[in-house]
């Protein structure tokens, strides 16, 4: 690393926090976080076990009353200054962010933004937290209606989106009066502590803000989610641990917001804009190297235009420089690790294997770190695991149809339901896509969706709940209702 480099990774706290104080864990046991451009050890965090998570959440659970407590005005104060210290330190932690998770530090810069919006939106949503007040039908009886704050909470994170998966849990937690416990990834826990030192600096009280860093997640979860001081779980990852969790959220009835896999279609009717429809596949599929549950899964393209597209979007991705993200001039990073260049290779073989043929890319690139090309495919065949497969990755697989019907047919033959993109300059046939598909999220002549003020959110085995927007702060909020008898 150079000058630079070392200095933004020193200065981020490496141990655990809790109860407002920075602690080993027990032994002193640390795990590794690696740089997935050059596979070497970036620094070593603390690594807690059962006993430490258990500490923490006694620490939010001692804050819970008084952080409820406190004024909504005050609440959005702290959350404001933490929002405008993030963007003062937008290279900072953007170097940090490319260091550990691989992006170019252009996406980097973006994703820091994106990150500090939801501390700013969630500001205001703080002081705008309100109930109401009726008349009951039979005139007998006043109906009055607030809203509370859920509890402690645990908030798990990926390691994709290292610093806005943390930024949209913790804002609308702290913005609605909870406490909480926040456990991100292994591979990618430096963004997570600097973003804790801030909300310290931003005048967080002591126990409010809790981080545990851990190499066994597993033991670690289970202990908290089977505390019954927990009251809310909001968990980003693979729809398999989700289902793990629910069952052991189950013991308690935890609140729970469920973030989960998807396996999005784009869809280019034969009106599009061509121009627009690559230029949005570009966006939805290879932003954040295809590593996102929002990512692209299934191109389909009308036949009358799939060649052309293809042609298109081929040239476009392998004119794409691959590079370390510190590079200025890089567009695509590297992977998290060994496992994600395993799966995509592998998905690839198997495209192949089942007729489909490479158009651009296709392969690894080099030995050192986790490069993959980026890569288009086409024929790819339904019954392939790539089409029923989150991929995860730089791999664009173009499938073609016939009809709308067809098209809508195959966008919806999957479990999940996260986000769908369409490309058509047909204002009706966008309504009629629109209200057809099987998806919390629609991109329309677009590859993005994700934004502060929107609730990002997806059906089926995507999960439930919703994050951001005017909905997001309601996640950590229960009703309270009283009957008031003024005869």
């Amino acid at each position: 690393m150079n000058g630079a480099e070392i200095s933004v990774v020193a200065g981020v706290p490496k141990g655990l926090l809790i109860g407002g104080e920075w602690v080993e864990a027990a032994g002193g046991a640390q795990l590794a976080v690696e740089n997935p451009a050059n596979s070497e050890v970036l620094a070593m965090v603390a690594d807690a076990g059962p006993a430490e998570a258990l500490e923490a959440l006694a620490a939010a659970s001692r804050a819970q009353a008084g952080w409820a407590k406190t004024p909504p005005r005050t609440r959005a104060e702290i959350l404001r200054a933490a929002f405008e210290e993030i963007m003062r330190r937008q290279e900072e932690l953007s170097l940090l962010m490319t260091l550990e998770m691989g992006k170019p530090l252009a996406e980097s810069r973006g994703e820091v933004a994106y990150a500090a919006e939801f501390f700013r939106w969630f500001s205001e949503e703080a002081v705008r937290i309100n109930g109401d007040f009726y008349i009951s039908p039979d005139g007998n009886t006043r109906v009055l209606t607030t809203r509370a704050p859920v509890g402690p909470s645990l908030l798990i994170t990926p390691w994709n989106f290292p610093l806005a998966m943390g930024t949209r849990k913790i804002g609308p937690a702290l913005a609605a009066g909870c406490t909480v416990v926040l456990k991100p990834a292994k591979q990618t826990p430096l963004c997570s502590l600097a973003l804790a030192g801030i909300l310290i600096g931003a005048g967080v009280p002591k126990g409010v803000v809790n981080v545990i860093t851990t190499s066994n997640p597993a033991a670690v979860t289970e202990a908290l989610v089977g505390d019954d001081r927990l009251r809310k779980l909001s968990f980003t990852g693979s729809t398999e641990v989700g289902r793990e969790l629910m069952a052991k959220s189950s013991q308690h009835l935890l609140r729970l917001s469920m973030e989960l896999g998807g396996n999005a279609p784009l869809i280019v009717f034969e009106d599009a804009d061509l121009d627009k429809a690559v230029d949005g596949a570009m966006l939805a599929k290879m932003r954040n190297m295809g590593e996102a549950c929002t990512a692209a899964n299934r191109i389909m393209v009308h036949r009358s235009i799939a060649g052309e597209f293809s042609l298109r979007l081929g040239e476009r991705m392998e004119r794409l420089k691959v590079a370390e993200g510190t590079d200025p001039t890089a567009e695509v990073g590297p992977l998290i690790d060994q496992a994600a260049v395993s799966k995509v290779t592998a998905l690839v073989a198997d495209a192949l294997g089942h007729g489909a043929e490479v158009v651009v890319g296709g392969s690894r690139i080099g030995d050192r770190g986790y490069f993959f090309a980026p890569t288009v495919i086409r024929g790819v065949p339904r019954h392939s695991r790539m089409f029923s497969e989150e991929i995860f990755g730089p791999i664009a697989p173009v499938y073609e149809f016939d009809s709308d019907a067809e098209a809508i047919e195959m966008a919806n033959s999957t479990s999940y339901g996260l986000v769908a993109y369409i490309f058509t300059e047909s204002f009706s046939r966008a309504h009629r896509t629109i209200e057809a598909l099987d998806t919390g999220m629609i991109g329309v002549n677009q590859g993005f969706v994700s934004n502060a003020a929107a609730p990002f959110g997806g059906v089926k085995h995507s999960g439930f709940g919703r994050e951001g927007g005017f909905e997001g702060i309601h996640e950590y909020l229960t009703v309270k209702y009283a009957a008031l008898n003024l005869g």
